[in-house]
C-alpha cells in the first residue's frame, strides 16, 4: 500500500506514525515543509520518496505536491494527524479521489458550532451553542443561557485561545480579544460543570476496534490558567468497569453522526450535574503524548496499530490493561530563567520502577508560559497498576519535585 503522510518532521513524535507505516510493509511517501536534509538519517530511511512544500496547510500547495506523486504511480491513502493539517487534507483528499476522512467529516470535528449542531440533531447532549462574528447576537444568546459561558476560537484544540466568562462586560471583552468586532468568528458555549476526560479511539470503517479513556485533574480550562497546580493527566486501566459504558456509547453515536471512517478519534467530555456531556471532537490522535502513555499502559505499540488498520484493515495487537499510566506537569514558581529543579534523585530513589520517562529544562534554560500546555515544561510520565496508586503517586510528585527560576 502507498501512503502519503503529511508533515513526517514535526511535531516530534510526527515520525512515529512514519516509522509505524514502514514497519507493516507501507510505501511512505512523506509531504512537508522542512527540505529532505533536514529530515534525520532514520526518519528518511522510513521514507520512499519526499516532497517539500511551502505549507501543508495551504491546499494549492498540498494539492500539487499530492498531485505530483500521484503522476509517479497509485495512492491508496493520505494521512494527517496534527489537528492543523485535517482540514487541508481532507480537501486535496477529496479532489484526488483518495479514500479516507471525508471534507464533511472533517469541517465538522473542526467547527465547534457546526459539530455541536450536528450532534443535537443526533440527540446526543453537549452544551448550548453558537457560532458567530455579531456582538449583538453574541449578547442576546449570553441573555438567553445565562453565565458563565466559554468563549473560543470555532477551530480551537484544547485550551488554545479560550476564555471563560461570568458576566455581560467580561463576555464583550472577551469577544473583542477575540477580534469579532473586526470580522472573527467565534464559538460561544454554555459552560458545563463537572469533572472533565477524554476517550480515544481507533476505528474502522466506523467501528471502534480499540478504546481509551483518560481524565483531567483538574479540568483543561484551569490547569492552564493558573501557575501552581501541577496538572495530572491519568489514563485509566478500569475502562472494562460498567462506569465507562456510557462514554463507550456516546463515543460510538459520535462517529456513527459525523461520519467518521477509518481513523484515530479523540473525544473530549464533561460529567456532573447535569450528567454526561459531549465537549468536542477531533478525527486525529490526542496531543500532549496520551499515545505514549497508551504504549506504556497496555503492553502494545498503538502507533503500529494504526498504521496495521490503515493497511491491513484489521487489528494486529491487544491491549493488556495491565498498567493505569498517567502525566504531570511541573511549573516553575515564576517566569525567567531555570535555575534549578529540586527532588528529583527523591523521585527516581522512590519510585524509579513505575517512571515511564521525565523531562526537566536544563539550568538557563527560559520558563514556558503556563498556557503553553503540559508538555511545555518539566514533565513526569508513570504507571502503575492500580490507577489510585498512581494518583497518589503523581499527586507526591507534585508536592516534592519543584522547578526553581529566577
Amino acid at each position: 500500500m502507498h501512503v502519503i503522510f503529511v508533515e513526517p518532521g514535526f511535531p516530534r513524535n510526527q515520525r512515529e506514525f512514519v516509522r509505524a507505516l514502514h514497519s507493516v510493509g507501507a510505501f511512505v511517501t512523506g509531504i512537508g515543509e522542512r527540505p529532505l536534509e533536514a529530515l534525520d538519517n532514520e526518519l528518511r530511511h522510513w521514507l520512499g520518496a519526499y516532497e517539500q512544500v511551502r505549507s501543508v496547510v495551504h491546499e494549492p500547495s498540498l494539492l500539487a505536491a499530492v498531485r505530483r506523486v500521484q503522476g509517479r504511480g497509485w495512492v491508496d491513502r493520505l494521512e494527517a494527524t496534527v489537528e492543523a493539517h485535517i482540514q487541508a487534507a481532507a480537501a486535496v483528499r477529496a479532489t484526488c479521489r483518495i479514500p479516507g476522512t471525508s471534507t464533511r467529516t472533517a469541517y465538522l470535528c473542526r467547527d465547534k458550532p457546526a459539530m455541536k449542531e450536528a450532534l443535537r440533531a443526533a440527540d446526543i447532549p453537549c452544551a448550548q451553542s453558537i457560532g458567530t462574528n455579531s456582538m449583538e447576537e453574541a449578547v442576546a444568546f449570553a441573555r438567553q443561557v445565562g453565565f458563565p459561558l466559554i468563549v473560543k476560537p470555532r477551530d480551537a484544540a484544547g485550551a488554545a485561545g479560550t476564555s471563560r466568562v461570568t458576566d455581560e462586560p467580561g463576555l464583550l471583552a472577551a469577544l473583542r480579544d477575540s477580534g469579532v468586532p473586526r470580522g472573527a468568528s467565534v464559538a460561544i458555549e454554555e459552560f458545563i460543570e463537572g469533572h472533565e476526560g477524554f476517550y480515544d479511539t481507533l476505528t474502522v470503517d466506523g467501528q471502534v476496534v480499540h478504546d481509551f479513556a483518560s481524565h483531567y485533574y483538574p479540568n483543561v480550562l484551569e490547569a492552564m490558567r493558573t501557575r501552581w497546580i501541577s496538572p495530572q493527566i491519568v489514563s485509566t486501566n478500569r475502562i472494562g468497569l460498567p462506569t465507562y459504558d456510557e462514554v463507550k456509547r456516546m463515543g460510538a453515536a459520535v462517529i456513527a453522526a459525523l461520519g467518521i471512517g477509518t481513523s484515530a478519534t479523540h473525544m473530549e467530555w464533561f460529567f456532573g450535574p447535569k450528567g454526561l456531556k459531549f465537549s468536542e471532537i477531533g478525527c486525529r490522535p490526542p496531543g500532549v503524548g496520551a499515545w505514549d502513555l497508551y504504549c506504556a499502559g497496555n503492553d502494545m505499540d498503538l502507533y503500529r496499530e494504526w498504521a496495521h488498520l490503515l493497511v491491513h484493515g484489521r487489528p494486529s495487537q491487544r491491549p493488556s490493561r495491565r498498567f493505569a499510566s498517567g502525566m504531570i506537569a511541573l511549573r516553575p514558581d515564576r517566569d525567567g530563567t531555570i535555575s534549578h529543579t529540586e527532588g528529583v534523585d527523591e523521585l527516581y530513589g522512590a519510585w524509579g520502577e513505575w517512571i515511564i520517562d521525565s523531562h526537566f529544562p536544563p539550568p538557563g534554560a527560559r520558563t514556558q508560559p503556563v498556557e503553553g500546555g503540559y508538555m511545555a515544561g518539566a514533565w513526569v510520565r508513570m504507571r502503575h497498576p492500580d490507577y489510585d496508586v498512581l494518583r497518589g503517586m503523581l499527586d507526591t510528585v507534585g508536592q516534592k519535585v519543584h522547578v526553581r527560576a529566577h
